[in-house]
Protein backbone atom coordinates (compact mmCIF):
# COMPACT_ATOMS: atom_id res chain seq x y z
CA UNK A 1 0.00 0.00 0.00
CA UNK A 2 1.51 3.21 -0.99
CA UNK A 3 0.34 6.01 2.18
CA UNK A 4 2.54 8.49 0.16
CA UNK A 5 0.87 11.84 -0.88
CA UNK A 6 1.86 14.88 -1.92
CA UNK A 7 0.64 18.72 -1.28
CA UNK A 8 1.12 21.51 -4.39
CA UNK A 9 -0.03 25.39 -3.95
CA UNK A 10 -1.34 26.84 -7.03
CA UNK A 11 -3.15 30.42 -6.67
CA UNK A 12 -5.57 30.74 -9.94
CA UNK A 13 -7.01 28.55 -12.36
CA UNK A 14 -4.96 30.08 -14.95
CA UNK A 15 -3.56 27.33 -17.55
CA UNK A 16 -0.27 27.26 -17.23
CA UNK A 17 -0.25 27.74 -13.23
CA UNK A 18 -2.58 24.45 -12.94
CA UNK A 19 -0.58 22.48 -15.51
CA UNK A 20 2.59 23.39 -14.02
CA UNK A 21 1.88 22.40 -10.17
CA UNK A 22 -0.87 19.31 -11.51
CA UNK A 23 2.40 17.89 -12.86
CA UNK A 24 4.10 18.27 -9.74
CA UNK A 25 1.59 16.95 -7.68
CA UNK A 26 2.17 13.62 -9.87
CA UNK A 27 5.76 14.11 -10.23
CA UNK A 28 6.31 14.37 -6.47
CA UNK A 29 4.68 10.72 -6.28
CA UNK A 30 6.94 9.30 -8.56
CA UNK A 31 5.69 10.85 -11.91
CA UNK A 32 2.75 8.86 -13.72
CA UNK A 33 3.70 6.06 -15.06
CA UNK A 34 3.86 4.75 -11.53
CA UNK A 35 0.02 4.93 -11.61
CA UNK A 36 -0.85 4.21 -15.26
CA UNK A 37 0.98 2.31 -17.92
CA UNK A 38 1.86 3.92 -21.02
CA UNK A 39 -0.77 2.98 -23.76
CA UNK A 40 -3.75 2.37 -21.82
CA UNK A 41 -7.72 3.34 -21.75
CA UNK A 42 -8.21 5.55 -18.70
CA UNK A 43 -11.87 6.57 -17.40
CA UNK A 44 -11.17 10.36 -16.02
CA UNK A 45 -14.02 11.23 -13.58
CA UNK A 46 -14.01 14.82 -12.54
CA UNK A 47 -16.68 15.91 -9.44
CA UNK A 48 -19.81 17.27 -11.63
CA UNK A 49 -22.74 17.28 -9.43
CA UNK A 50 -24.80 20.16 -11.08
CA UNK A 51 -24.89 22.63 -14.09
CA UNK A 52 -23.54 25.17 -12.13
CA UNK A 53 -20.08 27.01 -13.11
CA UNK A 54 -16.95 26.42 -12.18
CA UNK A 55 -16.84 29.88 -10.08
CA UNK A 56 -19.34 27.94 -7.50
CA UNK A 57 -16.36 25.71 -6.80
CA UNK A 58 -19.10 23.04 -6.81
CA UNK A 59 -17.63 20.73 -9.47
CA UNK A 60 -14.20 19.83 -10.27
CA UNK A 61 -12.50 23.04 -12.30
CA UNK A 62 -12.13 22.31 -16.41
CA UNK A 63 -8.40 23.79 -16.17
CA UNK A 64 -7.60 20.22 -13.92
CA UNK A 65 -9.36 17.82 -15.95
CA UNK A 66 -7.71 19.35 -18.98
CA UNK A 67 -3.92 19.05 -17.28
CA UNK A 68 -4.78 15.53 -16.59
CA UNK A 69 -5.72 15.10 -19.76
CA UNK A 70 -1.92 16.29 -21.17
CA UNK A 71 -0.45 14.09 -18.89
CA UNK A 72 -1.72 11.23 -19.52
CA UNK A 73 -1.55 11.60 -23.86
CA UNK A 74 2.28 12.20 -22.90
CA UNK A 75 2.28 8.41 -22.34
CA UNK A 76 -0.20 7.22 -25.42
CA UNK A 77 -3.44 6.90 -22.75
CA UNK A 78 -6.76 6.98 -24.59
CA UNK A 79 -8.83 9.13 -22.71
CA UNK A 80 -12.76 9.10 -21.88
CA UNK A 81 -14.28 11.64 -19.42
CA UNK A 82 -17.53 10.92 -17.55
CA UNK A 83 -19.42 11.16 -14.26
CA UNK A 84 -23.22 10.70 -13.05
CA UNK A 85 -24.35 14.07 -12.38
CA UNK A 86 -27.52 14.15 -9.34
CA UNK A 87 -30.45 12.29 -10.14
CA UNK A 88 -33.92 14.06 -10.24
CA UNK A 89 -36.59 11.53 -8.97
CA UNK A 90 -37.32 9.19 -12.29
CA UNK A 91 -34.22 10.63 -14.51
CA UNK A 92 -31.12 11.40 -14.91
CA UNK A 93 -31.00 15.24 -14.66
CA UNK A 94 -29.50 16.86 -18.44
CA UNK A 95 -26.33 15.32 -18.19
CA UNK A 96 -25.59 17.12 -21.59
CA UNK A 97 -26.33 20.55 -19.45
CA UNK A 98 -24.12 19.66 -16.77
CA UNK A 99 -21.41 18.63 -18.77
CA UNK A 100 -22.04 22.39 -20.75
CA UNK A 101 -21.90 24.48 -18.05
CA UNK A 102 -19.21 23.02 -15.77
CA UNK A 103 -17.11 23.56 -18.75
CA UNK A 104 -16.46 20.06 -19.21
CA UNK A 105 -17.78 19.62 -22.92
CA UNK A 106 -15.53 22.18 -24.22
CA UNK A 107 -12.48 20.39 -22.58
CA UNK A 108 -13.78 17.05 -24.02
CA UNK A 109 -14.11 19.05 -27.61
CA UNK A 110 -10.69 20.79 -27.35
CA UNK A 111 -8.62 17.99 -26.52
CA UNK A 112 -10.36 15.42 -28.74
CA UNK A 113 -11.72 12.85 -26.51
CA UNK A 114 -14.28 11.07 -25.53
CA UNK A 115 -16.98 12.12 -23.31
CA UNK A 116 -19.46 9.48 -22.12
CA UNK A 117 -22.99 8.58 -20.28
CA UNK A 118 -22.69 6.37 -17.34
CA UNK A 119 -25.86 4.99 -19.01
CA UNK A 120 -25.09 1.18 -19.25
CA UNK A 121 -23.81 -0.66 -15.75
CA UNK A 122 -22.99 -3.56 -14.43
CA UNK A 123 -24.11 -4.69 -11.11
CA UNK A 124 -22.23 -5.74 -7.98
CA UNK A 125 -23.09 -6.84 -4.64
CA UNK A 126 -25.46 -4.07 -3.26
CA UNK A 127 -25.51 -1.75 -6.00
CA UNK A 128 -24.38 -1.28 -10.13
CA UNK A 129 -20.94 0.45 -10.99
CA UNK A 130 -20.87 2.37 -14.54
CA UNK A 131 -19.66 -0.10 -17.14
CA UNK A 132 -17.22 1.91 -18.57
CA UNK A 133 -15.28 0.90 -15.62
CA UNK A 134 -14.26 -2.69 -17.37
CA UNK A 135 -14.52 -1.08 -20.42
CA UNK A 136 -10.86 1.07 -19.08
CA UNK A 137 -7.84 0.28 -17.70
CA UNK A 138 -7.88 3.08 -14.70
CA UNK A 139 -9.78 5.04 -13.40
CA UNK A 140 -8.13 8.75 -12.63
CA UNK A 141 -10.95 10.50 -9.35
CA UNK A 142 -10.56 14.25 -9.59
CA UNK A 143 -12.54 15.63 -6.34
CA UNK A 144 -13.62 18.61 -4.99
CA UNK A 145 -12.70 19.64 -1.53
CA UNK A 146 -15.75 20.28 -0.01
CA UNK A 147 -17.74 20.04 2.61
CA UNK A 148 -20.91 18.31 3.02
CA UNK A 149 -24.04 18.15 5.38
CA UNK A 150 -24.37 14.40 5.53
CA UNK A 151 -20.98 12.77 4.99
CA UNK A 152 -19.03 16.16 6.53
CA UNK A 153 -16.55 15.81 3.85
CA UNK A 154 -16.48 15.39 -0.02
CA UNK A 155 -13.32 14.28 -1.06
CA UNK A 156 -11.57 11.42 -2.42
CA UNK A 157 -14.06 8.45 -1.39
CA UNK A 158 -17.19 10.29 -1.53
CA UNK A 159 -16.25 11.24 -5.43
CA UNK A 160 -17.07 7.68 -6.45
CA UNK A 161 -20.32 8.07 -5.69
CA UNK A 162 -21.19 8.94 -8.68
CA UNK A 163 -20.07 6.06 -10.60
CA UNK A 164 -23.19 4.53 -9.68
CA UNK A 165 -26.28 5.44 -12.42
CA UNK A 166 -29.12 6.60 -12.63
CA UNK A 167 -32.02 6.17 -9.87
CA UNK A 168 -29.38 4.01 -7.93
CA UNK A 169 -28.42 6.77 -6.12
CA UNK A 170 -31.29 7.44 -4.69
CA UNK A 171 -32.49 3.90 -4.19
CA UNK A 172 -29.30 4.06 -1.52
CA UNK A 173 -29.97 7.00 -0.03
CA UNK A 174 -33.54 5.66 0.60
CA UNK A 175 -32.37 2.32 2.01
CA UNK A 176 -29.13 3.28 3.80
CA UNK A 177 -30.30 6.84 5.35
CA UNK A 178 -28.12 6.64 8.52
CA UNK A 179 -24.39 8.19 7.84
CA UNK A 180 -23.30 4.65 9.86
CA UNK A 181 -25.20 2.99 7.39
CA UNK A 182 -24.29 5.26 4.03
CA UNK A 183 -20.72 5.61 4.65
CA UNK A 184 -20.44 1.37 3.89
CA UNK A 185 -22.08 1.28 1.05
CA UNK A 186 -19.60 3.95 -0.18
CA UNK A 187 -16.30 1.89 1.36
CA UNK A 188 -17.87 -0.45 -0.62
CA UNK A 189 -17.74 1.34 -3.77
CA UNK A 190 -14.19 1.85 -3.14
CA UNK A 191 -13.57 -1.44 -2.48
CA UNK A 192 -14.88 -2.48 -6.11
CA UNK A 193 -13.42 1.06 -8.07
CA UNK A 194 -10.15 1.32 -6.79
CA UNK A 195 -8.26 5.01 -8.11
CA UNK A 196 -5.06 3.99 -10.13
CA UNK A 197 -4.16 8.12 -8.86
CA UNK A 198 -6.69 10.62 -7.32
CA UNK A 199 -6.16 14.29 -7.76
CA UNK A 200 -8.50 16.62 -5.73
CA UNK A 201 -9.20 20.22 -6.53
CA UNK A 202 -8.85 22.24 -3.73
CA UNK A 203 -7.67 25.52 -5.42
CA UNK A 204 -10.71 27.24 -4.90
CA UNK A 205 -12.57 24.92 -2.45
CA UNK A 206 -15.83 25.00 0.07
CA UNK A 207 -16.94 25.41 3.71
CA UNK A 208 -20.23 25.70 5.49
CA UNK A 209 -23.42 23.66 3.90
CA UNK A 210 -21.19 21.93 1.35
CA UNK A 211 -21.46 20.09 -1.31
CA UNK A 212 -24.48 22.14 -3.22
CA UNK A 213 -25.27 26.00 -3.91
CA UNK A 214 -25.72 26.45 0.29
CA UNK A 215 -21.88 26.37 0.66
CA UNK A 216 -19.82 28.78 0.79
CA UNK A 217 -16.83 29.20 -1.71
CA UNK A 218 -13.37 29.58 -0.13
CA UNK A 219 -10.06 29.90 -1.61
CA UNK A 220 -7.54 27.26 -0.42
CA UNK A 221 -4.85 27.59 -3.45
CA UNK A 222 -3.84 23.44 -3.46
CA UNK A 223 -3.91 20.68 -5.59
CA UNK A 224 -3.99 17.08 -3.64
CA UNK A 225 -3.06 13.76 -5.09
CA UNK A 226 -1.61 10.28 -4.28
CA UNK A 227 -3.44 6.95 -4.69
CA UNK A 228 -4.77 5.56 -1.21
CA UNK A 229 -8.00 7.54 -0.89
CA UNK A 230 -8.15 7.15 2.77
CA UNK A 231 -4.75 8.98 3.57
CA UNK A 232 -5.93 11.92 1.14
CA UNK A 233 -9.25 12.01 2.90
CA UNK A 234 -7.47 11.74 6.31
CA UNK A 235 -5.11 14.68 5.31
CA UNK A 236 -7.90 16.69 3.57
CA UNK A 237 -9.98 16.42 6.98
CA UNK A 238 -6.55 17.70 9.19
CA UNK A 239 -6.26 20.78 6.62
CA UNK A 240 -9.97 21.33 7.25
CA UNK A 241 -9.12 21.05 11.34
CA UNK A 242 -11.29 18.34 11.65
CA UNK A 243 -10.13 14.79 13.24
CA UNK A 244 -10.05 12.01 10.56
CA UNK A 245 -11.85 10.02 13.35
CA UNK A 246 -15.26 12.00 12.28
CA UNK A 247 -15.31 11.48 8.81
CA UNK A 248 -16.88 8.10 8.70
CA UNK A 249 -16.38 7.05 5.47
CA UNK A 250 -12.39 7.08 5.93
CA UNK A 251 -12.73 5.16 9.41
CA UNK A 252 -14.63 2.74 7.82
CA UNK A 253 -12.06 2.34 4.71
CA UNK A 254 -9.36 2.26 7.17
CA UNK A 255 -11.28 -0.60 9.56
CA UNK A 256 -11.45 -2.92 6.30
CA UNK A 257 -7.42 -2.52 5.74
CA UNK A 258 -8.38 -0.55 2.56
CA UNK A 259 -5.70 2.78 3.36
CA UNK A 260 -3.68 4.32 6.07
CA UNK A 261 -5.39 6.77 7.87
CA UNK A 262 -2.88 7.67 10.62
CA UNK A 263 -0.82 10.68 10.16
CA UNK A 264 2.55 9.38 11.55
CA UNK A 265 2.34 6.88 8.56
CA UNK A 266 1.73 8.68 5.28
CA UNK A 267 4.26 10.73 3.49
CA UNK A 268 3.52 13.89 2.79
CA UNK A 269 5.27 15.60 -0.07
CA UNK A 270 5.58 19.11 -1.18
CA UNK A 271 4.14 21.79 1.08
CA UNK A 272 3.67 20.28 5.03
CA UNK A 273 0.39 20.55 6.71
CA UNK A 274 1.80 22.32 9.90
CA UNK A 275 3.28 24.92 7.26
CA UNK A 276 0.05 25.80 5.44
CA UNK A 277 -1.65 27.59 8.70
CA UNK A 278 -5.42 27.51 7.49
CA UNK A 279 -8.36 28.39 9.98
CA UNK A 280 -10.34 25.42 10.11
CA UNK A 281 -13.14 25.17 7.97
CA UNK A 282 -16.63 25.64 8.59
CA UNK A 283 -18.22 22.76 9.04
CA UNK A 284 -22.46 21.97 7.79
CA UNK A 285 -24.33 22.08 10.80
CA UNK A 286 -25.67 18.45 10.61
CA UNK A 287 -22.55 16.91 10.51
CA UNK A 288 -22.44 17.57 14.22
CA UNK A 289 -24.76 14.75 14.91
CA UNK A 290 -22.87 12.35 12.83
CA UNK A 291 -20.52 11.37 15.66
CA UNK A 292 -22.88 10.64 18.75
CA UNK A 293 -23.21 6.71 19.38
CA UNK A 294 -26.51 5.23 17.79
CA UNK A 295 -27.92 4.23 20.27
CA UNK A 296 -27.82 8.11 22.02
CA UNK A 297 -29.57 9.40 18.61
CA UNK A 298 -32.08 6.29 18.80
CA UNK A 299 -33.59 7.25 22.19
CA UNK A 300 -33.34 11.11 21.51
CA UNK A 301 -34.21 10.68 17.55
CA UNK A 302 -36.96 13.27 17.58
CA UNK A 303 -35.15 15.15 20.03
CA UNK A 304 -32.40 15.67 18.84
CA UNK A 305 -32.60 16.79 15.46
CA UNK A 306 -31.40 18.32 12.14
CA UNK A 307 -34.14 18.89 9.37
CA UNK A 308 -34.05 21.23 5.70
CA UNK A 309 -36.95 23.78 5.13
CA UNK A 310 -37.47 26.13 2.67
CA UNK A 311 -35.80 29.61 2.15
CA UNK A 312 -39.30 30.41 0.53
CA UNK A 313 -37.77 34.04 -1.01
CA UNK A 314 -35.09 32.05 -2.69
CA UNK A 315 -37.06 29.23 -3.87
CA UNK A 316 -37.64 29.15 -7.70
CA UNK A 317 -40.21 26.02 -7.37
CA UNK A 318 -38.27 24.19 -10.45
CA UNK A 319 -39.12 20.86 -8.10
CA UNK A 320 -35.69 19.42 -8.08
CA UNK A 321 -35.91 18.83 -4.41
CA UNK A 322 -39.27 16.99 -4.82
CA UNK A 323 -37.81 14.96 -7.52
CA UNK A 324 -34.91 13.60 -5.95
CA UNK A 325 -36.40 13.28 -2.23
CA UNK A 326 -35.62 9.53 -1.95
CA UNK A 327 -38.58 9.12 1.02
CA UNK A 328 -40.64 11.34 -1.45
CA UNK A 329 -41.58 13.74 1.28
CA UNK A 330 -41.68 16.87 -0.04
CA UNK A 331 -44.75 18.15 -1.90
CA UNK A 332 -45.02 21.43 -3.93
CA UNK A 333 -47.35 23.98 -3.49
CA UNK A 334 -48.47 27.27 -4.64
CA UNK A 335 -46.53 29.25 -2.33
CA UNK A 336 -43.15 26.70 -2.48
CA UNK A 337 -42.48 23.52 -1.45
CA UNK A 338 -43.60 21.64 2.30
CA UNK A 339 -41.69 18.89 3.93
CA UNK A 340 -43.60 16.44 5.85
CA UNK A 341 -41.26 15.84 8.39
CA UNK A 342 -42.39 12.32 9.90
CA UNK A 343 -41.04 10.87 6.78
CA UNK A 344 -38.05 13.22 6.17
CA UNK A 345 -34.92 11.05 7.23
CA UNK A 346 -32.55 14.40 6.43
CA UNK A 347 -30.31 12.99 4.15
CA UNK A 348 -30.35 16.33 2.60
CA UNK A 349 -30.53 15.49 -0.80
CA UNK A 350 -32.88 18.57 -1.34
CA UNK A 351 -30.51 20.61 -0.09
CA UNK A 352 -27.55 19.21 -2.28
CA UNK A 353 -29.65 19.41 -5.48
CA UNK A 354 -31.27 22.70 -4.87
CA UNK A 355 -29.94 25.07 -8.06
CA UNK A 356 -30.98 28.14 -5.73
CA UNK A 357 -29.64 27.73 -2.44
CA UNK A 358 -33.48 27.54 -1.36
CA UNK A 359 -33.31 25.33 1.55
CA UNK A 360 -31.70 25.85 4.57
CA UNK A 361 -31.00 23.40 7.89
CA UNK A 362 -32.48 23.94 11.21
CA UNK A 363 -32.05 22.19 14.62
CA UNK A 364 -34.39 21.27 17.04
CA UNK A 365 -34.91 23.05 20.61
CA UNK A 366 -33.03 20.69 22.41
CA UNK A 367 -30.26 20.34 19.77
CA UNK A 368 -29.55 24.51 20.55
CA UNK A 369 -29.40 24.31 24.48
CA UNK A 370 -27.09 21.33 24.46
CA UNK A 371 -24.69 23.53 22.23
CA UNK A 372 -25.01 21.20 18.97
Amino acid sequence: MNAKISIVKCNSYESLAVEQAERRTVDLLGGITCFVKPGSRVLVKPNLLMSKGPEYAITTHPQVVSSVIHILKEINCRVVIGDGPSVWGEYIENVDEVYEVTGIKKVAHDEGVELVNFDKRRMRDKFPLTSWLDECDYLINLPKFKTHGFTLITGAIKNLFGLIPGTYKTELHKNYFKPSEFVKILADIYQEARPALTIIDGISAMEGEGPGTSGKVRQLNLLLAGSDCVALDTVMARIMGIKHQEVLSTREAALRGLGEDNLSKIKIEGEGIDKLNIRPFILPQASKLNNLPDAFKIILKWLIRYYPYSLRLKCTRCGHCVNICPKKCIMLKKKGIVFNYKQCIACFCCQESCPAAAIGVKKSILAKLIGL
